[in-house]
């Protein structure tokens, strides 16, 4: 085009939904997602010569969620819900070549009445739960999940020492520190394909969990004693190799971990001396500023 490199695509952001199963026992399953489109599609003319014909409007796409959502007669993840709207989107407009859904799903979750679980209640979680499929209209596959939100402390083992010492430096070292993050992960799938996927039913939230109680043991170790943290950096690093050794089909993980601050207080004034002296029991929480620490870990093979 006249000498220059021309690339568009479009697609519709925001679009809520929420679906309810209910099974022959009473029991309802809901779910609260929040979807995204975008579709890399061959409309240029739409561009170039006020040529509307080969758009997709993004009313259809948001119309679209709502129909597929429809058909979905039993319980799906939002993986395969971001799946199939992809697969839509390629196989049902010939100038669609590659679709990208992403969804994040409200954490709702079952509440329990006297230690029952309550067949048709429900109540607002902590960390969200996302998803994001690309897919080609040749049935190619990238399919990410991820964490958002995933709040972890712990009152001890974890120290900070041997950083670089310098002019600017007023950070003392430690061997004894709360410390405190709220993890965003997201990992990569090893499936290549469309067909490639597993079949069995809500395979990837039953990753989902697992994942995420494996970051969460990680970061903790045992019951008993835990286990001694010497940076976050560290901690983020055992985390994620933690993963890729657990699940053999989650080729890439990718962490972030702000390194949310409780500083010991600790006051005094000319007239009464000492007010608090903190001895690991009295801090300020902050987290502004923070620290912000983010790493990748893929096996050699992994496309990221």
């Amino acid at each position: 085009m006249d000498g220059f490199n021309f690339e568009q695509r479009h697609g519709k952001a925001r679009v809520r939904v929420g679906r309810v199963w209910r099974s022959k026992q009473g029991l309802h399953f809901m779910v609260e997602w929040n979807v995204n489109i975008s579709l890399l599609s061959n409309c240029n003319a739409a561009y170039f010569s006020d040529d509307n014909s080969d758009i997709v409007a993004t009313d259809t796409m948001k119309n679209t969620v709502y129909v597929k959502a429809k058909e979905c007669t039993e319980q799906v993840s939002a993986e395969e819900f971001a799946i199939l709207l992809a697969k839509h989107f390629t196989s049902f407009y010939p100038q669609v070549f590659t679709a990208i859904v992403k969804i994040v799903e409200k954490p709702w979750e079952r509440v329990s009445i006297n230690g029952q679980p309550h067949e048709h209640g429900f109540k607002i979680g902590s960390e969200k739960h996302t998803a994001e499929a690309i897919v080609e209209k040749s049935g190619i596959l990238k399919l990410t999940s991820g964490i958002e939100g995933l709040a972890l402390l712990k009152t001890t083992q974890s120290g900070f020492e041997g950083f670089i010492r310098d002019k600017y430096t007023a950070l003392p070292e430690t061997r004894e520190r709360m410390v405190a993050t709220e993890v965003t992960a997201s990992w990569r799938y090893s499936y290549e394909s469309v067909s490639g996927i597993p079949q069995k039913p809500l395979y990837f939230n039953d990753q989902y969990l697992n994942v995420k109680k494996v970051l969460a043991e990680t970061f903790f170790g045992p019951p008993k004693g835990g286990v001694y943290s010497a940076s976050v950096q560290s901690t983020l690093f055992q985390m994620a190799k933690a993963v890729l050794n657990r699940f053999a089909d989650i080729s890439s993980v990718q962490l972030k971990m702000p390194n949310l601050h409780f500083l010991p207080v600790n006051l005094s004034s000319k007239d009464n001396g000492n007010i608090v002296q903190s001895k690991d029991d009295v801090y300020l929480p902050t987290d502004e500023p923070h620290g912000s620490i983010e790493a990748s870990l893929s096996r050699f093979w992994s496309k990221m």
